[in-house]
């Protein structure tokens, strides 16, 4: 998969099969217009191409709506290249490039700087100025500009209808489970371990204490769950806890993950964890006794919880 960082930078001397839109989370309802796209494009003998956008539309025409992204752009870009992309264009969306009307997005955009032969779209897109044309509005901009649609239907896209706005909100409550179904993979988070308070040293639960770089990441509820990482070519199932840890008078809210049957220095390393399984709401303890006791149970669980997944 060739990446471009805007569509100036995109050769357009071949016509494609392109879709558009900004994909965040790229999951099950995505695929499958991704798929098609990819499909299609074999089936024409042509390149598949996505256009999607960054920073999110809504950061910079809704800014009061602080929306926390599921990808972060390098989580995104792995995701699509495993679909079989030919090519990515990520291209910078601005106050201007958001007032492009309906006529100037296709012929400047799709046609003249993408080249489309034919645009694959989900049944309900929107675009242009206010998002104001829909699917309708794009095939008879295909008639006048030579390029086909080809319409993805609500049911090819998944039978339950999947959107970004669902996971965000199943994560934003603590639903893993749900979030992981919808999206067709572990929700995970990415960053560098750093030094954090070492309180869980003292617990006996040494944990790796995760630095987010992307202010934008949606990080799930405050609680504890079972997590897997990756370490060393191995995988490394774990207890991660996210929140202020109350019981020790914390304010600033971390990330630290207490890996099962792993002992080995983290710090600096880049590391990803992904999501299984939410143990329990975060909780505030009388000492730091009773916390042990906790994290001693939430191990047990989790012990028993990948026993019985096998």
């Amino acid at each position: 998969m060739k990446e471009h960082t805007s569509i100036t930078s995109y050769p357009a001397d071949q016509p494609c099969v392109v879709t558009i839109g900004t994909f965040d989370g790229v999951h099950v309802g995505h695929k499958a217009i991704l798929e098609r796209l990819v499909n299609s494009a074999k089936k024409e003998g042509i390149q598949s191409v996505l256009l999607t956008f960054f920073p999110h539309p809504r950061m910079v025409l809704q800014k009061e709506s602080n929306i926390k992204l599921l990808n972060t752009i390098s989580e995104k870009k792995e995701l699509l290249e495993q679909i079989g992309l030919d090519h990515l264009i990520v291209h910078p969306f601005t106050k201007e490039f958001s007032r492009l009307s309906a006529v100037e997005f296709v012929r400047d955009i799709l046609v003249g700087a993408v080249n489309a032969k034919k645009v694959v779209i989900g049944y309900d897109h929107r675009f242009g100025r206010n998002r104001t044309a829909s699917i309708g509005d794009l095939r008879e901009f295909g008639q006048v500009y030579n390029f086909d649609v080809v319409e993805i239907s609500a049911q090819e896209i998944s039978e339950v209808t999947v959107s970004s706005t669902k996971i965000r909100k199943a994560l934003e409550e603590g639903d893993v489970a749900t979030a992981n179904k919808f999206l067709g993979y572990p929700y995970m988070l990415s960053g560098v371990v750093v030094p954090g308070k070492q309180i869980g040293r003292t617990l006996a639960y040494p944990t790796a204490n995760l630095k987010v770089k992307e202010k934008y990441k949606l990080i799930p509820a405050n609680g504890v769950y079972i997590v897997f990482s990756e370490i060393s070519g191995k995988v490394v199932y774990g207890i991660t806890s996210i929140g202020t840890n109350p019981t020790v008078g914390g304010e600033t809210r971390t990330i630290e993950t207490y890996f099962l049957d792993f002992e080995g220095d983290l710090y600096d390393h880049n590391l990803r964890v992904e999501f299984i399984a939410k143990i329990r709401d975060e909780a505030t303890f009388e000492n730091v006794n009773e916390l042990q006791a906790a994290i001693q149970k939430d191990e047990e669980f989790a012990r028993k919880y990948l026993k019985d997944l096998g």
